[in-house]
Parts: structure tokens; C-alpha cells; sequence
């Protein structure tokens, strides 16, 4: 089993920047993708970035040259710096994990952290 466990949402206004943490723990040796997805209210889970255990990125066209998706170099937290926030970027985002080598965009993922709400201002 994998846990993961988000910080850093809050409130920013349009323009700022913001980062995110995923903590990690229990069977990390298993996890080959990770990734952050978002959820606003009334719409579907969408994918934002994921990584892959040999360090290559997929990015919502809607968050290219603005997000960036990386981990520690013990592979037990994921950040997503966030840059040149939008309003349409307010929502629920979630960290998750799989064990399968297909790191897609797709909100398939097996394991899934609670979310943490980030808001933008105009």
C-alpha cells in the first residue's frame, strides 16, 4: 500500500505563485508514476503533470511553461511549482500514484491523496 498526504494550497491571486507537496510513504518501491490531477466543482478529474521513474514529464497543454512537476532525490515527496496562476486554475488538487510504467494524464491512478484546495483571485 501506498499513502500520500498534499500541503501547500491556499489562496493567490491571479499572477502569483504557489507550490505543492506530496509526502510519500509505505510501499514507495512499487510507485513507477506520480502525478497531480484537479477537480473543480461540477467537472472531471483532469490530469495536470506526472513524472515517471526515469524522469519524464507530461503536461496539460492548459498548464505548459507555467507548472512544473518534480521529486526529491529520495522519491518520497512530489512537488508541482506552480507559476503565472490563472483564475481558471482554482480547484481540488490531488496527488496520486501508481505502480504500472503508463504515465498517462489519465485519472486512472490506483492510490490517491485527500486534495488540497488551491484558489486564485483575479
Amino acid at each position: 500500500q501506498v499513502q500520500l498526504a498534499e500541503s501547500g494550497g491556499g489562496s493567490v491571486q491571479a499572477g502569483g505563485s504557489m507550490r505543492l507537496a506530496c509526502t510519500i510513504s509505505g510501499a514507495i518501491f512499487t510507485v513507477d508514476c506520480v502525478g497531480w490531477f484537479r477537480q473543480a466543482p461540477g467537472k472531471e478529474r483532469e490530469g495536470v503533470a506526472v513524472l515517471d521513474n526515469y524522469g519524464i514529464t507530461k503536461y496539460a497543454d492548459s498548464v505548459k511553461g507555467r507548472f512544473t512537476i518534480s521529486k526529491d532525490n529520495a522519491k518520497t515527496t512530489v512537488y508541482l511549482q506552480m507559476s503565472n496562476l490563472k483564475p481558471e486554475d482554482t480547484s481540488m488538487y490531488y496527488c496520486a500514484a501508481d505502480p504500472g510504467g503508463n504515465c498517462v494524464l489519465s485519472p486512472w491512478y490506483t492510490y490517491w491523496g485527500q486534495g488540497t484546495q488551491v484558489t486564485v483571485s483575479s
